[in-house]
């Protein structure tokens, strides 16, 4: 019979790997309009980062195959993303994209992992990657605080989706059970904010979900602040 930290962890890899696929609603829409229209790719290179960086810190520390399995299925999801961005963005922002993917994903992340690997060893490597994550992690939490900035401004709900949020909490609940279970608190802080920040989400979205809201905003501008909400949530243990 599988240990509970087991079951815990698979349910874990279910709910990320679900909500990192959330954003292919709107990579159909960039398909099916062979246009990025006013779409950034930034989420997706730094949620690339991220995922790789905790992929790295699944593999050096013992017992985390799970952590570097969503990881890692999260890291594939975004290079395919960042890939039909590029296929379809206009010249000047395919080459920006790609100087940030080289900057960030390639030269950045290549340069954290070889730092941490030839100049520590042992459970100070495992310390140092795991602070590194931590760090990384809390920078994407700027795009569901900027959401739920976006729903108090309009008081509407209509660009942070139930769902999304939902997952969120989810997300962060159950990870933060198996950063319990193994002991790990890299993997409980980031996600316990996750957590507190679904729960927000979702206080948020009893408040304002019968409200109109007070402008009209773009339906680009809309896709956008969905997009760009996925960041935390396409990071499951980060």
């Amino acid at each position: 019979m599988a240990s509970p930290i087991v079951i815990v962890g698979v349910l874990g890899n279910i709910i990320s790997s679900l909500v990192y696929l959330s954003p292919m609603k709107t990579f159909w829409r960039i398909v099916k309009k062979r246009s990025t229209e006013d779409f950034s790719c930034i989420p997706y290179v730094c949620t690339l980062l991220n995922g790789t960086l905790w992929v790295y810190y699944g593999i050096i520390k013992p017992n985390s195959f799970l952590v570097a399995t969503v990881n890692g299925f999260g890291a594939v999801t975004q290079i395919v993303y960042i890939l039909i961005f590029l296929t379809f963005a206009s010249p000047r922002l395919r080459a920006k994209t790609a100087i940030q993917f080289g900057i960030l994903d390639v030269g950045f992340g290549a340069a954290i992992i070889l730092f941490t690997k030839f100049m520590f060893q042992g459970d100070v490597r495992i310390d140092v990657a795991g602070f590194i994550c931590v760090g990384s992690t809390m920078i994407a939490y700027g795009s569901p605080l900027a959401v739920m900035k976006t729903v108090i401004a309009t008081k509407s709900v209509e660009y942070m989706p139930f769902l999304l949020s939902f997952a969120i909490l989810l997300n962060g609940g159950v990870w933060t059970f198996y950063a319990v279970l193994a002991k790990d608190y890299f993997l409980g802080v980031p996600n316990g904010i996750g957590f507190l920040l679904g729960i927000a989400q979702l206080v948020l979205y009893a408040i304002y979900h019968r409200h109109k809201p007070l402008k009209k905003v773009s339906d680009n501008l809309e896709d956008g602040l969905q997009n760009e909400s996925l960041i935390p949530a396409s990071d499951p243990v980060s």
